[in-house]
């Protein structure tokens, strides 16, 4: 096998911190009400301090990162909550801490902080507002590691990943901090000689944002740092799986200087969550929403919602497609099939859920792939050379389970992996599993984990007609050497998303999103600030 493949697992690695993968938004997994329950559970007492995070704690180079409190206006609290949200470590199941299991009450407290503190917020100079969202950006870096450190604890990726979040996250505030100072109006040439048409940019006021588990720290800032350019404010509810990674960021941000109630982190079980959710999407103070989950929540805020008329970006569930032609260079493509596949355990709404591979090298990509994905080390996030850790709960675990199954009684053969991993608990063995066919459930439904199914196409008229024959549109890959070719493709895939010749496409830079029920709106890039703004047009007469 050439050097690539063999060392796809150091490549994989690579991606990660270098290129800093993103996130996902989204999905099945990410949101599963099931799922959330089995890693959600709450005490009657309201301990202020938690021996069993005391490892955690004694881990950091600051200690104080790790709040059990959210925080509102300023004031970290526990609001009007009379229980707790037990974290836990997904690798091992002990007791990380614990955070408020606030309500609607305590939302709306943070919403009128967040519309208290709007007016001086919009109106500073959007280059002193950068320079304070600089200070965040540096803020986050300095601490890079202790955040990362929160982050595998609580998720469950490897260090080295959580390391390349940090860097990921961080990337969209020095992003933000920057395109702040460059929202642009315009001037109209005029119809008549006695008026001028003028075009402003201006903040849509109070936001909201409802974060997931699978990347806890990017997903805020990716929203966040767009918000507080743009100068809005914002309330942010994160993941109860992942609680501490978005009060670490919001203890930064109170440290460079963001002013109380600019930023207001609100903690909640899966019991409350769904009344902190309707608080947002009703409150006629907020007038825009930002969530990273699964189709069938972003479906129901988006109703919700429709009362006020909020302005909604919706990053939803995934189903991506990773085609291999017969012109590609297979070691190139089983490289990259690792790092869209196998980061986050397979728990990125970007991670590959189809590989379509041409019959012409069908046998040459599934053999280098088999031995790129045996050579996957498994284990906990601070083990050297570990590139999979657990997934997030149980009912992560049964859903791979589950697909594998009904794979293997529809005719697939399990090439690699297929159970749980000897390790235990919600450890899984990456997966390969050939023969796939559009009537399994791996098919129809996001797996999100570390199982790739493989699919034998003949045309490319054939498989860009299974790649997009989904309700979902959000990233999809390809590997191909024909320039004609990539073109075509590239134009005919429904995806808002399209890596050519690349398994790692997400980047500040650029906008991500998607397209049909993988929702709409873009984050990041030049277009992300546009999600927080509303267009205004002056007609100025009688000159």
């Amino acid at each position: 096998m050439l050097e690539r493949a063999v060392n796809a697992r150091a490549l994989f690695r690579m991606c990660t911190i270098v290129s800093k993968l993103p996130p996902a938004l989204y999905p099945a997994a990410n949101h599963g009400s099931s799922q959330i329950a089995a890693r959600s559970h709450f005490r009657a007492t309201r301990p202020y301090a938690v021996s069993s995070g005391d490892a955690l704690s004694s881990m950091l180079a600051e200690p104080h990162l790790l709040r059990e409190h959210a925080c509102i206006g300023g004031q970290w609290t526990e609001g009007h909550a009379e229980r707790h949200v037990e974290v836990t470590d997904p690798a091992t199941g002990a007791l990380l801490g614990v955070v408020p299991d606030m309500g609607a009450e305590d939302c709306r407290d943070a919403i009128a902080a967040a519309e208290k503190a709007l007016p001086a917020w919009r109106q500073m100079p959007a280059k002193q507002r950068s320079g304070l969202l600089r200070k965040w950006y540096d803020l986050v870096l300095a601490n890079q590691k202790d955040l990362a450190y929160i982050m595998m604890s609580e998720q469950g990726k490897p260090l080295a990943e959580a390391m390349g979040e940090i860097s990921y996250a961080a990337s969209f505030i020095e992003w933000f901090a920057e395109e702040a100072k460059r929202t642009y109006g315009d001037v109209i040439p005029s119809t008549s000689s006695d008026r001028r048409m003028l075009v402003f940019k201006q903040p849509v006021g109070v936001c909201a944002a409802i974060t997931p588990w699978n990347f806890p720290s990017a997903m805020i800032t990716r929203k966040a740092a767009a918000a507080l350019a743009a100068g809005c404010t914002m309330v942010v509810k994160p993941s109860e799986m992942t609680p501490f990674s978005a009060l670490a960021l919001m203890a930064l941000a109170e440290e460079a200087g963001i002013p109380p109630g600019v930023l207001n982190v609100v903690t909640c079980g899966s019991a409350n969550a769904a009344e902190v959710g309707s608080e947002m999407t009703s409150n006629p103070v907020v007038k825009k929403i930002s969530f990273t989950g699964s189709t069938a929540v972003g479906k129901k805020l988006m109703a919700q919602g429709a009362g006020t008329l909020k302005k909604m970006s919706l990053e939803l569930g995934g189903n991506a497609p990773f085609i291999v032609f017969e012109d590609a260079d297979v070691d190139a493509a089983v490289a990259g099939a690792i790092a869209a596949k196998y980061r986050n355990a397979g728990q990125t709404c970007v991670c590959t859920n189809r590989f379509y591979v041409h019959s012409k090298v069908h046998d040459e990509f599934v053999m280098k792939l088999v031995s790129a994905v045996t050579d996957l080390k498994v284990g906990r996030g601070t083990e050297e050379g570990v590139a999979q850790g657990p997934l997030i709960s149980e009912a992560a675990v049964r859903k791979v389970e589950e697909h594998v199954a009904d794979a293997v009684a529809k005719g697939a053969e399990i090439l690699a992996g297929g159970s749980r991993h000897k390790l235990g608990g919600t450890f899984f063995q990456p997966t390969i599993i050939a023969g796939a066919t559009k009537h399994m459930k791996v098919t129809e439904e996001e797996t999100f984990g570390p199982l790739a199914p493989i699919y034998r196409f003949e045309n490319e008229e054939e498989v860009l007609h299974a790649a997009s024959d989904t309700p979902f549109g959000l990233a999809a890959y390809f590997y191909s050497r024909d320039l004609a070719r990539v073109w075509r493709v590239s134009e005919a895939l429904e995806y808002g998303m399209v890596g050519v010749n690349t398994g790692v496409i997400s980047s500040e830079v650029a906008p991500f999103g998607g397209m049909k029920e993988s929702g709409h709106g873009r984050e990041g890039s030049k277009y992300g600030i546009d999600e927080y703004m509303n267009v205004k047009y002056v007609a100025h007469a009688g000159l």
